[in-house]
């Protein structure tokens, strides 16, 4: 197999590990919060929120470290150790006490800011200028095939049942904690691929190679200097101009992957007029915002190199998407419903509560998403080929420190409050988004001209 060949494998690989991880830590994400409500023991007092936020925010000061620890052990080693601490957190819920519910989510949070660098790491190494865009796309999509199995698993769970039993919370995480498992160990199939060298470079290559036989050989940097090197760049990248302003719309994806990963789920689930099936809407739910990230992944990151007008149209059409979500989740759903009881809520919003409309604001979210995230992800790895962990590094940072305070402030906010905060922050940031990517366009001009 050719290098380009073992490099597409790499990625479809890596896509499939990720995909059956994060259909195990995705679906539990967005069904804690109602697990947890329904939880019958007065001797466990935890929040589904208040543990995303500490799994967040620990994941944002992890980001710093992080670098080292891959540079150290290497990214697939990274990521099979990471898998198995999710793995861990999952089955946590089998039987949840408060001290282990905290200590899991401090652990599961460094584990994050761990696999999340060695990814983008193995994305950039195993991608080309002219692939990052498709290689994107392909592990997006197949990221995002996540939603869609976990969410149906719940679905007919769940389905008709008003309460959720010990019996069932022990079925489902039993069996997302076998699924985690399972994408951990798949990450031992990529393979290490060694560029292709030309005739001529080749021949050049050997004839040095047979100069230097002689040579003193240099000491390579220790484990440690590979660490604080690591440690360092990410802190350099962070500060520049280009960073500052991609950390803008980051932001951005961090608040709204609360919104849709915990958040609106927990509403549509406290909805009582969506009657008895009102907790499995939450899978339901969870499914239509798959099929918008698979779709907006397959158009707008495979299909990368037909795009002609470069990523700020598919971002403009995120943050479209997004503020027409949120309009009609306003209308939609009552304000109270992030907070509301075990019970449900029995507030309205301002039309009659539909579950067509809840499910097209699903797929709106998760569509947005994947405009946003996969011409991130592009840009980054295309900006910072040289330094692509500390660069993904510090992306997690940012989107992780932003999703912790926005899971925070869902214990306590109405949802009109949060739904604001999102449309000023998208806002912003796609401006912001705008003008790197201007500057990234005019970087290429003036390679191309330098070069002539």
């Amino acid at each position: 197999m050719t290098p380009e060949g073992k490099m597409l494998l790499n990625i479809i690989i890596l896509g499939f590990g990720f995909m059956f991880m994060f259909t195990a830590f995705q679906t539990c994400g967005n069904i804690e919060q109602t697990v947890i409500k329904s939880f019958n023991s007065t001797q466990f007092h935890g929040s589904g929120y208040t543990s995303m936020a500490i799994i967040y925010g620990v994941f944002s000061a992890s980001n710093l470290i992080a670098p080292s620890v891959v540079a150290v052990i290497g990214a697939q080693l990274s990521m099979f150790f990471s898998g198995l601490i999710y793995s861990g957190y999952i089955a946590m819920f089998i039987h949840p006490y408060t001290w282990s519910f905290y200590t899991a989510s401090v652990v599961v949070g460094v584990a994050a800011a761990i696999l999340w660098t060695a990814q983008g790491s193995l994305l950039t190494i195993n991608s080309t200028d002219a692939t990052i865009g498709r290689n994107s796309g392909i592990f997006w999509a197949l990221l995002q095939f996540s939603l869609f199995f976990g969410n149906l698993y719940i679905y007919f769970a769940w389905h008709g049942h008003p309460h959720i039993s010990d019996k069932d919370r022990t079925t489902v995480f039993i069996s997302l904690t076998v699924i985690s498992l399972v994408g951990s160990f798949l990450f031992f199939l990529i393979q290490k691929v060694e560029p292709e060298v030309p005739a001529n470079e080749e021949s050049q290559s050997l004839v040095q190679a047979e100069s230097t036989e002689t040579a003193v050989v240099v000491p390579t940097k220790g484990l440690g200097s590979q660490a604080a090197d690591a440690f360092f760049k990410a802190l350099k990248l962070s500060v520049t101009k280009e960073m500052l302003l991609l950390s803008v719309s980051i932001a951005y994806t961090g608040l709204e992957l609360t919104f849709y990963s915990g958040v609106y789920g927990t509403c549509i689930g406290a909805m009582t007029t969506f009657g008895d099936d009102a907790k499995s809407l939450i899978g339901l739910s969870g499914i239509f915002i798959g099929i918008g990230e698979i779709l907006g992944g397959g158009v707008f990151g495979m299909l990368n190199k037909c795009n002609r007008y470069g990523r700020n149209p598919v971002v403009l059409l995120g943050m479209i998407t997004h503020f027409v979500a949120f309009y009609l989740i306003f209308l939609n759903i009552a304000s109270d419903a992030p907070i509301a009881p075990e019970e449900g809520t029995q507030l309205q919003g301002f039309i009659t509560p539909s579950i067509e409309v809840a499910l097209l604001c699903s797929f709106l979210l998760g569509l947005g998403d994947s405009c946003f995230n996969t011409q991130l992800l592009s840009i980054v790895g295309l900006m910072f080929r040289e330094d692509s962990a500390p660069a993904f590094a510090v992306f997690k940072f940012v989107q992780s420190i932003t999703a912790a305070l926005a899971f925070f402030y869902s214990n306590y906010l109405l949802l009109h409050w949060q739904l604001l905060i999102m449309v000023l922050v998208g806002f912003l940031g796609t401006l912001c988004f705008f003008v790197a990517e201007t500057m990234v366009v005019s970087s290429r001009r003036d390679t191309d001209y330098d070069s002539i």
